[in-house]
């Protein structure tokens, strides 16, 4: 069996994020997840809209799918940063003028 080469980046290896991203660019897994199998956007047309190959949308997609363990935790630390976001933030009533 032959072994997939990715042009994916593991958070672990990259500078630009801490989670999984196609290399040279700021563009996630799981943003390429959402937009083809989230929002139903044909992958030709995600690799238009964002200057990539059609071969690296399903790469991401590939990826996203053959790393189901790393991309749960992506999701678990993605919503834990948004629910600690939302605790810190300021009611604009109880600010006073």
């Amino acid at each position: 069996m032959s072994k997939t080469e990715y042009r994916i980046v593991s958070g672990e290896e990259s500078e630009i994020h801490d989670e999984p991203h196609i290399e040279g660019r700021r563009l996630t897994v799981r943003f390429v997840h959402d937009r083809v199998e989230g929002r139903g956007l044909d992958p030709g047309t995600v690799a238009d809209r964002h200057d990539l190959d059609v071969a690296d949308v399903y790469q991401a997609l590939a990826y996203y799918h053959d790393h189901p363990e790393e991309m749960s935790k992506v999701e678990r630390r993605r919503r834990e940063a948004i629910e600690q976001h939302e605790d810190e933030l300021v009611d604009p009533e109880d600010v006073e003028s």
